[in-house]
């Protein structure tokens, strides 16, 4: 299931890329941005909760695509890069097993925990 789970990240990685390609923007534009919504790490500065919402926030595909959609509706071109680097990198983040984050920390993710060789949650409902 995991090797289903990558090639489907790669998959949604390869989509991004590929909408890019009819945006008005040179590709190292691209390049420069990709790793932008790691920003959002800046939040655990101020504690785990904050912490978990805004990286969730910046590695949503649902939040990635409704920016790209107001974007491509209302005609600007800003929002619709936007959101194709949110979800190219929510997607390569994925496919290296990053998930989005659980209030106990950092390591915890809905993908599993990070640095362990099982990658068990703590979170016996996920």
């Amino acid at each position: 299931m995991k090797t289903t789970l990558k090639l489907e990240e790669l998959a949604m990685l390869l989509l991004g890329i590929y909408v890019f390609g009819f945006l008005y923007y040179e590709w190292w534009w691209f390049l420069v941005l990709f790793l932008a919504p790691d920003l959002g790490m800046v939040g655990y500065a101020f504690g785990n909760r904050a912490g978990a919402f805004l990286y969730n926030f910046f590695h949503h595909k649902g939040v990635a695509i409704m920016i790209y959609l107001l974007g491509f509706f209302f005609l600007i071109p800003v929002l619709q890069l936007i959101g194709v680097i949110m979800f190219s990198h929510a997607a390569f983040d994925r496919l290296l097993g990053y998930g989005l984050k659980f209030e106990e920390g950092f390591k915890f993710t809905h993908l599993g925990t990070l640095g362990t060789s099982e990658g068990k949650t703590t979170k016996e409902s996920s």
